[in-house]
């Protein structure tokens, strides 16, 4: 059996493997999960005694087969979750992440492939993010952050970047949710800011640090 403290490290490995395309520093572990660099080193001598991630010194960390299969089920586990919290019980986007930290450890396959069924399948989740299906294959489909889109272009909401609740709090009071269509308007060199229009009236200023966090799928 794994421990929830070693899916969570695998989790974290992925996801940062995914970011920076290769190794993994043990610099970034500890920052991503928040912890001293000198108890990321204890997990790693565990992890890769067990064979889950290859570990060279100076170098960095990768995941081996076992590993990635474990972090692509328990992504797989907690995307679904999120889905499952938001659509059928009404949970708010930036609630739904803390309670499927929780839930995504539950050890039953079977559950979850029902609950896969009983959602429909579902692709991508509150967020945006892409859900494994019973393989580990995330759906793939063309995005670019709000920053890189052009003036006079439009395109609709389809992910975050970040997580955290004071951004998703802060995106729902100017419905910059996901399925609101925007155009981008006007860029603003000086600092990056862009002036959009959300939906068909409103208009919006943001700055650049909100435009590299959104997802958007043009229409072109």
């Amino acid at each position: 059996m794994v421990s929830q403290a070693e899916e969570n490290y695998l989790k974290a490995i992925f996801k940062l493997s995914e970011k920076s395309q290769g190794s993994v520093s043990t610099n970034a572990i500890a920052h991503e999960m928040n912890t001293a660099a000198a108890s990321v080193t204890d997990m790693i001598k565990r992890l890769s005694k067990q064979k889950f991630i290859h570990y060279e010194r100076y170098k960095g960390v990768n995941l081996l087969p076992k590993g990635d299969a474990i972090a692509r089920k328990l992504i797989r586990k907690h995307r679904l979750w999120e889905v499952f919290l938001f659509d059928k019980l009404n949970f708010t986007w930036d609630e739904v992440h803390d309670i499927a930290e929780q839930l995504e450890h539950i050890q039953s396959e079977e559950l979850v492939d029902r609950m896969d069924q009983f959602l429909g399948f579902p692709k991508f989740d509150p967020h945006g993010d892409p859900i494994p299906d019973q393989k580990g294959n995330f759906a793939k489909r063309e995005q670019h952050p709000l920053s890189d889109i052009s003036i006079n272009i439009t395109g609709v909401i389809v992910g975050v970047r970040e997580h955290s609740k004071p951004f998703l709090q802060y995106l729902e009071q100017f419905n910059l949710i996901l399925g609101t269509e925007i155009t981008v308007l006007e860029q603003f060199d000086y600092d990056g800011s862009i002036r959009i229009k959300i939906g068909k009236d409103a208009e919006q200023t943001i700055t650049q640090k909100v435009a590299n966090n959104l997802f958007i799928k043009t229409n072109t």
